[in-house]
């Protein structure tokens, strides 16, 4: 929140017009108005004194101011508008007058006032952009051993979720570090939250201490729980949240689904010089927030059951239940794998199945094979080659361009850094603790710090059993649907488009039988498919 940041010039207008959805509090010296580790802080309007923002002492570092902000003003950060607790404190340093601006009020503020609405989006979203680059990141510090698969799922899930964090690669050199902090490699990865060490880190468990999981409300139904927090998914919960639905988004890993991995979507509506799929789910996950979709991550659904007339319960792993008045499922497709030895073996330490910054950084411009014959391989071929890694792209059939648009195949051979060998397989992969070296049947061992696996994907449906899915496992929707059930003709009425077997479920995106699998094409089936959502519920 440092003073790079300029605060919007606010009329007097619009601050009086803010002034209206906070209760005023009269502020002495040193008071806190919030502290890092709170689960619920309010947004603080300055309007007379002087409050700063400090990120507390960690143990190993003192504190740090991160600025002072003065009347006219407000304190606060984009974890206000996702349930995240507290990870810095707010001081008076002169006295004054504040007001407490509650969550609700917030929402409330961000539903009424769209003038208000964009100066307080613009601002607390550039805010959590600086933050990430100053000391703030200490307070959420990932420690684990060079690509170990665990640390790189923590960083993905703080990365996708673009939390203010940091990370810090123990190599064999750094044993002094594990011994001065009493750990051992066992207790790898561990995450040091506020200062206070989390070992044996799972995003799971990171997620529960900074309040980012779901919490069961007693009594409490939603209407509208979406499952994938892919394009579709993310589509499906704008438009349900912006037209009056209470949403919940739930994800088992984080928001984006495989969009979120591709490193340039060229052909999407409205980006004519490309788009990553990181920062096309960033401004989505941002625009979710925006109009006040509850997103939990890593929340991972496992069953989904009728209760009575008209409410759905949806099942996490951990047990806990979320009701329901309506379901859309977008739990989108489980990456496939080739069947070789040490291949899990190899998974985060040179397997990968994403071609993004995050796996660039472990591969740094050495060769890599990339495997696939579909647009994801192209695309991360031509982003791995771009950045400096020699890349060997290889496709099981003889035609690169029978699942490959046009375009992508005349750039990839036209590429000098891209060597295509279609009509090959991946045979065997070797390394020590890491991959360094795949064999290809056509042309034998070669050197390879990474393969970048892209050869499809199945419905993620396993959980789904009691719903009608075809031979593949993927969901039957509307007029597809085989047999309906009894509970049909109490309804008098048939399937929606991108309704399931089960009445007011519905399905979009990779998960739903007939798809397009593109982006733009999940994007339009999850947001239309909240038309039918509303028909459903007015029924």
């Amino acid at each position: 929140m440092g003073s790079e940041i300029q605060m919007p010039t606010l009329t007097t207008a619009q601050w009086q017009r803010m002034l209206t959805y906070g209760t005023a509090q009269q502020t002495s010296v040193g008071d806190f108005v919030f502290r890092s580790g709170d689960a619920e802080y309010d947004l603080i309007l300055v309007d007379s004194g002087e409050v700063e923002v400090v990120r507390d002492a960690l143990g190993w570092v003192e504190e740090a101011v991160i600025a002072p902000m003065g009347p006219r003003s407000f304190v606060g950060e984009l974890g206000l508008l996702n349930g995240q607790g507290a990870f810095l404190s707010a001081r008076v340093t002169q006295a004054g007058t504040v007001y407490r601006v509650t969550r609700a009020e917030l929402r409330r503020l961000m539903a009424e006032d769209d003038e208000l609405c964009d100066i307080v989006l613009h601002t607390l979203w550039a805010r959590r952009e600086h933050l990430r680059r100053g000391p703030a990141a200490l307070t959420l510090k990932l420690v684990g051993t060079a690509s170990s698969p665990e640390l790189m799922s923590l960083r993905r899930f703080a990365e996708r979720l673009d939390l203010v964090h940091s990370a810090y690669e123990i190599t064999p050199e750094d044993r002094e570090y594990l011994a001065h902090h009493d750990f051992t490699t066992e207790d790898l990865p561990v995450a040091f939250i506020q200062g206070e060490p989390l070992v044996r880190a799972t995003p799971g468990l990171v997620a529960d201490r900074l309040g980012l999981s779901y919490q069961a409300v007693a009594d409490a139904v939603v209407d509208l729980v979406v499952v994938g927090a892919g394009p579709a998914g993310l589509a499906a919960a704008i438009y349900g949240a912006s037209e009056g639905l209470s949403t919940v988004l739930l994800d088992a890993v984080a928001p984006g689904g495989q969009a979120a991995t591709t490193s340039r979507i060229e052909n999407f509506l409205g980006f004519p010089f490309g788009v990553s799929g990181a920062d096309l789910i960033g401004q989505a996950s941002l625009q979710a927030l925006k109009f006040g979709v509850r997103v939990y991550a890593p929340c991972e659904a496992v069953d989904l059951t009728p209760v009575g007339d008209d409410l759905l319960d949806i099942t996490l792993t951990d047990g806990r239940v979320i009701r329901a008045r309506s379901a859309i499922v977008t739990s989108g497709a489980a990456y496939r794998r080739l069947p070789l030895d040490r291949w899990s073996e190899f998974e985060g330490a040179g397997i990968y199945y994403a071609a993004t910054q995050l796996e660039l950084r472990q591969v740094l411009e050495s060769p890599v094979v990339v495997v696939g014959g579909a647009n994801s391989a192209g695309q991360a071929s031509l982003y791995l080659a771009a950045n400096g890694c020699p890349v060997r792209l290889v496709v099981r059939g003889s035609d690169l361009g029978s699942r490959m648009s046009s375009y992508l195949v005349d750039r990839l051979l036209e590429d000098p850094r891209v060597e295509v060998h279609t009509g090959s397989r991946i045979v065997a992969l070797g390394g020590e603790s890491s991959l360094d070296r795949v064999s290809i049947d056509s042309v034998g061992d070669v050197s390879a710090r990474g393969l970048f696996c892209f050869i499809g994907a199945d419905p993620a449906t396993s959980w789904l059993s009691s719903l009608d899915r075809d031979v593949d496992g993927f969901l039957r929707t509307g007029v597809d649907i085989a047999a309906l059930g009894m509970q049909w003709r109490a309804l008098g009425r048939e399937p929606l488009p991108f309704e399931t077997s089960l009445p007011r479920v519905f399905a979009a995106g990779d998960v739903r039988r007939g798809s397009m699998k593109r982006v733009a094409a999940a994007v339009g089936e999850g947001s239309s498919a909240v038309a039918s959502v509303h028909r459903a519920l007015a029924g």
